[in-house]
């Protein structure tokens, strides 16, 4: 993805986990959700989704306001009925999240009035356990019980997803459970993966940026990558070779910038405002203000 994600602010750069997590799982929302969540996927009709606008909320009680980063509206498979699907990427541990995602389902609730389905993604390297529920009680009465579904990225055996050509999933490998030893192999995978599949430069860009971030191989193990590749049989390897990798990075950057656009103007023609394009894809105001003066021609 893209460099837009790498963010550069005062002389100190941090990586933007939530915009990086938010673009690739709005990019492929029913991919994200066929991979991680096939039961629901079943149920939901793909052709009905409609991302709605960033919410921000105020916690009064320690002063902080947050946004809820991804909120689609679907409709469910044979039926007139909209549901809300909630997905909160988490990048850092917090004991009391459970809490934190009640809170976000009451507020959107109170809000919209819909079903709502939450849905964690942990992406944190430990391997600590938050609840899935949220319990209000009185000694003789049980108030409420709330639950939502949890993806912890780094307990997920990354093979069980290298057969899916799913780039959600190709993606994703990236912060899944593997070994030092086994980073050349979950790279290598990751580009048999993204071979296979017919996707456009802009979403290949996306997953390429967004990978890695996370998983970005030494000089040693590039080596390494090289002989795997020679390895492969002709036409596998002349097809991973034709990607834009991390071998051949010329022009690369130009790519995920052409990628941002795509995304910009899809944004605009769902009616997103400039500021908000401009957070999303980290493109400038002058640049949103140019596309959409073309798309209006």
């Amino acid at each position: 993805m893209l460099s837009s994600t790498i963010v550069l602010e005062r002389k100190s750069i941090y990586i933007d986990h939530d915009r990086l997590f938010k673009e690739l799982i709005q990019t492929f929302f029913q991919e994200f959700i066929e991979a991680f969540f096939p039961k629901v996927h079943a149920y939901i009709d793909f052709s009905s989704v409609t991302f709605l606008e960033q919410e921000v909320f105020t916690d009064i009680l320690i002063g902080e306001k947050r946004k809820i980063d991804i909120l689609a509206e679907v409709q469910l498979n044979d039926e007139e009925r909209l549901v809300l699907i909630h997905v909160e990427p988490q990048s850092s541990y917090q004991k009391e999240f459970h809490e934190r995602m009640f809170i976000y389902c009451s507020r959107l609730y109170e809000k919209y009035r819909k079903p709502i389905l939450p849905i964690a993604v942990f992406s944190y390297n430990k391997e600590k356990d938050v609840s899935d529920t949220f319990i209000i009680e009185f000694p003789t009465f049980s108030v409420l019980e709330f639950h939502y579904l949890q993806l912890h990225l780094i307990k997920k055996n990354w093979r069980a997803f290298i057969r899916k050509d799913n780039p959600a999933a190709a993606a994703l490998l990236s912060k899944m459970g593997y070994t030092e030893k086994e980073r050349v192999q979950v790279k290598l995978e990751f580009l048999r993966m993204v071979s296979r599949m017919e996707l456009d430069p802009a979403r290949t860009a996306l997953l390429y940026g967004f990978f890695e971030t996370y998983l970005k191989l030494n000089e040693e193990e590039e080596k390494q990558m090289r002989e795997e590749i020679s390895n492969l049989p002709e036409e596998e390897a002349t097809r991973i070779l034709e990607l834009p990798n991390s071998y051949f990075e010329k022009g690369m950057e130009r790519g995920m910038e052409r990628g941002m656009e795509q995304v910009a103007v899809n944004m605009i023609k769902k009616g997103f405002s400039n500021e908000e394009i401009v957070d999303i894809t980290g493109l400038s105001n002058e640049k949103v203000k140019e596309i959409r003066k073309k798309l209006d021609e």
